[in-house]
């Protein structure tokens, strides 16, 4: 079971000044391709305090210069991890195009304001799902959250406004290392990784590593 990537070079003189640039350039000839069904699915890598990690796909949600955001639970397995060691990784497998996005930081939750205008445009059943569904948590069964959504359901009819749950919102990844996959044959794949240097307001220095 074994492929060979045949890809164009990926070199630094083709790279964005800003990595999050970078990603917007890869993301959206991703999105444009049409070979990845929902290639904003990420995998969120996170660990406890004596580092213990876990990992789930999960959606991005948004992206700008101060970071990657995703939402969540408060209370799920991830969200615990993240309370109490808020370093994580992110992983976009970008398969059919033989690219990879690894990114490391730091993540903290996003301002209140942010959740709720992102919770207001979700579908209605989604809203719904945000509170029925104690996540990471352990259930009787299935017929136990179904019951739970219908009740929610009645509750709340679709076209009725459906609250933020306070214990559902976003985290914002804040990356200290963004690397850039490119496979190619023979395992010579191109890595290239931006590296933040200094505090938040500094550059980015470029490093190429070995495949």
């Amino acid at each position: 079971m074994r492929e060979q990537y045949r890809s164009e070079s990926f070199i630094e003189d083709s790279l964005a000044p800003d990595p999050m640039d970078q990603f917007a350039l890869w993301f959206r000839q991703v999105a444009a391709g049409g070979t990845l069904h929902e290639p904003n699915a990420m995998v969120v890598s996170t660990a406890t305090p004596d580092g213990r990690p876990s990992s789930r796909t999960v959606l991005l949600k948004m992206y700008d210069a101060r970071g990657f955001v995703f939402f969540t639970n408060y209370g799920s397995r991830k969200g615990r991890e993240l309370a109490a060691n808020p370093y994580v990784s992110l992983l976009f497998p970008w398969h059919p195009l033989a690219r990879q996005v690894i990114v490391t930081g730091t993540a903290s939750r996003v301002a209140r304001e942010e959740t709720v205008a992102y919770f207001r445009t979700r579908p209605h059943g989604s809203q719904l799902g945000a509170w029925a569904s104690d996540q990471s948590a352990v259930v009787t069964g299935r017929d136990e959250l179904v019951r739970r959504y219908e009740e929610l359901s009645a509750r709340y009819p679709e076209g009725e406004k459906v609250p933020a749950p306070p214990h559902w919102g976003g985290f914002r990844v804040v990356p200290d290392t963004i690397e850039f996959w490119q496979g190619h044959e023979n395992r010579l794949h191109d890595r290239l990784r931006y590296v933040r240097e200094g505090g938040d307001d500094t550059g980015w220095r470029v490093e190429r590593l070995c495949p």
